[in-house]
């Protein structure tokens, strides 16, 4: 197998898994990480099915379990004014037979440990701030911040949704505003009240709002994660923060279990959420994008960090098996991943609509069809998915 000078830009969950994944395949890589050290903000994510099988095979998923929350009770839907349960689905029992595995909560930056033990440290350059890339036919070149620069056979940008790589492949361009904005915030379980204890990934709706939340670090936190209508001050940053009595004020109302809940959190995030169009086309000779750079989508279907980690699997498949022509080996990745993430991508972009209806006979209309959904069995195109199983590529 030839030695390709591979480099990863961004060594958030999509970047160290490529990096854990072209391991596993027998290639090496650099990661460069703008940042001076790794860590995840204080929030949580859900791993279902099509991400644990994953990390199964990555090797990981014990040591993270031991950190994760099994869910129990998944998807349930409650009202905003009295958390009336409008729909609940029993994961415990369905998951695993339909799946193959079962779903967890889990903190970011515990799966972000788990998969960075398995790449090299010498793989690692931190504080490196990728600012330009100059493709050439066979292979480019990355410069960084700080004057150095680097050549490549194969560039992966895993660099985020305002990522470097993505606008020297594409031209510039800027993301939509959405309008929308999110609070995340974490509870302490000994403060929590009880109803929030439960090994249940919990969504409150409400007119122009909803309200998510499940126990993370085996049920030692609440992970709270809120959506509401943004003002023109509110920025697009991970490291943004809000006040208390704002994060408060936007559920004033709501049933008091909830506002209960809020009252017991520490001063949350606040962060717009940003909106881009899916790409017909992201890999381009020897670069490709990879995760929120290739494919940023709202976070409703909890699907962002397993659609990045499964786009490291795919990649990583793609390149062992195609190592003499790196080109080919992308288009052949890019074909299997950009019609599934562009499907997720445009169903979490109408989710926003359907969660945040006003009062009224829609709203009642959505209400009345969530008791007769089973929505882990109609959502098998994404649960039941196994990135590995790439197609040939026809040229």
């Amino acid at each position: 197998m030839p030695e390709l000078r591979i480099a990863v830009v961004g060594g958030g969950i999509g970047g160290l898994a490529t990096a854990a994944f072209l391991k596993r395949a027998g290639l090496a890589c650099t990661v460069y990480e703008q940042a001076a050290e790794l860590g995840e903000v204080g929030a949580g994510l859900v791993a279902g099915p099509n991400l644990v099988r994953l990390l199964r095979r990555l090797g990981v998923l014990d040591e993270l379990l031991a950190r994760a929350v099994a869910v129990d009770v998944g998807w349930e839907f409650r009202r905003w004014a009295d958390g009336s349960v409008l729909s609940a689905e029993n994961l415990a029992e369905a998951c695993e037979r339909l799946y193959g595995e079962r779903t967890y909560t889990v903190h970011r930056a515990d799966l972000l440990s788990v998969v960075q033990a398995t790449v090299p440290a010498d793989a690692l350059r931190l504080g490196a701030k990728c600012v330009g890339v100059e493709i050439g036919a066979d292979g480019a070149v990355l410069s960084f911040a700080d004057g150095a620069a680097t050549t490549a056979d194969v560039v992966i940008g895993a660099d985020g949704v305002h990522s470097t790589i993505r606008n020297a492949l594409l031209g510039p361009s800027s993301a939509t505003f959405s309008g929308l904005c999110a609070f995340r915030a974490l509870v302490p379980a000994a403060a929590a009240p009880a109803f929030a204890l439960r090994k249940a990934h919990t969504l409150w709706l409400g007119p122009g709002h909803h309200l998510v939340h499940y126990p993370i670090s085996a049920g030692k936190l609440i992970n709270i994660v809120a959506f509401a209508p943004a003002g023109a001050d509110v920025v697009e940053s991970w490291s943004a923060t809000a006040t208390h009595a704002e994060f408060a004020a936007e559920f004033d109302g709501w049933d008091p279990r909830l506002r209960e809940l809020i009252a017991a959190a520490g001063a949350p995030g606040r962060w717009a959420l940003l909106d881009r169009a899916p790409l017909a086309q992201w890999s381009h000779g020897p670069a490709t994008l990879l995760g929120g750079a290739a494919h940023p989508m709202f976070p409703f279907f909890a699907q962002g960090a397993a659609q990045a980690v499964e786009d490291a699997a795919a990649l990583a498949l793609c390149l062992a098996a195609d190592a003499t022509e790196p080109a080919r080996a992308l288009r052949r990745y890019e074909s299997a991943r950009r019609d599934r993430t562009a499907r997720l991508q445009t169903v979490s972009h109408e989710r926003a609509h359907l969660n945040h209806l006003p009062d009224g006979p829609a709203q009642q209309v959505r209400d009345a069809s969530l008791s007769g959904q089973d929505p882990l069995a109609a959502n098998a195109w994404i649960y039941g998915h196994d990135a590995e199983l790439v197609p040939p590529l026809w040229t």
